[in-house]
């Protein structure tokens, strides 16, 4: 089969990525990340140009990060969903659904000698149990960040030889309200709810106090661009006396009607699935302390990204699975009018003028002003409050050599080419 040159395959990508081209994604919710490209265009092989509609100098970020892999372009999208092909270090060999995923080493990968690894076999497990105690007998070599704090001393005692890494991964987890719902459209409403939470309580309960409380943009260390706690503590909803919150909270669901002997009833929902469903329910917990008695929806994997795409909830329990620790990654696609993952259907012309200004901002420390003035006016209007990063840990044997983890995404790699096997 014919190739084509490496500049056409990047030019293609990027016109499918903005819907330019003659071929489209299935869905795409990485669209308006785009948003600021005119025209990609090629000279000869090897060069291509970005032409913007206005100055984004952190666009460069966006390109880098794993969620921006070039396609080959003589592959329809269609074929790429379920027999992707590249030219990173391993093959795709096969993918059962909710079973496993397996890759093969790749003999034409452009950098002699790697991978180590003859292949990789990810297995798929629903369920945290079943799969701690597989890793205990041997059966896998590692266990990539999905430990929770509090089964680290099962793996102490269990398999006292394993090398567990803990890391705040930028998976904020938010409370995601559909303003287009009567009651949920008055923001006073959505204020309330967003002075409910207790977010200490999340960390304590899940991850032994680590982790770290913060609003859209992850907080440092690991983050370059969230607030400092003296900072965060100005927006509404984010203040660490919780009582002082929950008594203001009160105050404005009594002014709307509501009160011990009336409360309102909502269901939440959120995907079935530990690492969601566990702080839901606390979630659902805190929420009666104002006189909200919200009834957990539990939904199915496969029905999930569509329900939250046909905006078809009221209030649910959302992680927001950032790309790359960039605010044009966060508000993009998630805030601006346009984003398709958007989902609570939130729009604001003003927000989006400032995302706009902090993305053509050169100098960091502007930009970063611009930042928090974003995170204040999303704080104000209540559809997306983050009650907390939480903390993992990474797990492997003692085998597993020159891993590398990563903290400004879960989806940026690490460095697989380099991993190799000591047994």
């Amino acid at each position: 089969m014919a190739r084509w040159p490496a500049a056409a395959d990047v030019k293609c990508t990027w016109d499918l990525l903005m819907g330019m081209g003659s071929d489209k994604l299935r869905v795409n919710p990485r669209k308006s990340w785009y948003n600021n490209v005119a025209e990609v265009t090629t000279r000869g092989d090897f060069e291509v140009t970005f032409k913007l509609k206005q100055p984004q100098p952190y666009l460069l970020t966006l390109l880098a990060s794993g969620w921006s892999p070039i396609y080959p372009c003589h592959v329809p999208a269609r074929e790429m969903r379920q027999h992707p092909i590249g030219t990173g270090p391993f093959k795709f060999v096969a993918f059962k659904p909710n079973e496993f995923i397996k890759v093969a080493k790749n003999p034409d990968y452009w950098k002699p000698g790697r991978p180590y690894l003859d292949g990789i076999e990810y297995t798929i497990m629903r369920e945290i149990a079943p799969r701690d105690l597989a890793f205990y007998a041997g059966k896998f070599d590692m266990i990539p960040l999905g430990v929770s704090i509090p089964t680290l001393k099962d793996f102490k005692a269990q398999a006292p030889q394993a090398l567990c890494e803990i890391n705040t991964g930028n998976v904020p987890r938010t409370m995601l309200v559909n303003p287009a719902v009567p009651s949920f459209d008055n923001p006073e409403l959505r204020r309330a709810m967003g002075l409910a939470f207790d977010r200490k309580a999340f960390l304590n309960i899940f991850n032994e106090g680590k982790g770290l409380i913060g609003a859209n943009m992850m907080p440092p260390p690991n983050g370059a661009w969230g607030m400092p706690p003296d900072v965060l503590e100005t927006l509404p909803g984010y203040g660490s006396d919780v009582e002082k919150n929950r008594a203001e909270a009160r105050k404005i669901m009594e002014k709307l009607g509501y009160g011990p002997d009336k409360h309102l009833a909502v269901k939440v929902s959120t995907r079935n699935f530990p690492g969601w469903r566990d702080p839901a329910v606390v979630m659902v917990s805190q929420l009666k302390e104002i006189y909200v008695d919200a009834e957990l929806d539990l939904v199915d994997t496969a029905l999930w990204y569509p329900k939250m795409a046909r905006r078809d909830y009221t209030v649910g329990f959302v992680p927001i699975e950032s790309g790359v620790d960039d605010p044009d990654q966060m508000f993009y696609e998630n805030y601006v009018c346009v984003a398709l993952r958007n989902y609570g259907g939130y729009c604001n012309h003003d927000l989006d003028k400032l995302v706009n200004q902090q993305s053509m901002e050169a100098d960091p420390v502007k930009r970063k002003q611009i930042v928090w003035q974003i995170e204040r006016v999303l704080a104000d209007a209540g559809v997306r409050p983050v009650l907390y990063y939480p903390a993992g840990a990474s797990c492997r044997q003692p085998w597993v050599k020159d891993l590398t983890l990563m903290t400004n995404s879960i989806y940026n790699g690490w460095r697989m080419e380099d991993v190799w096997l000591d047994k």
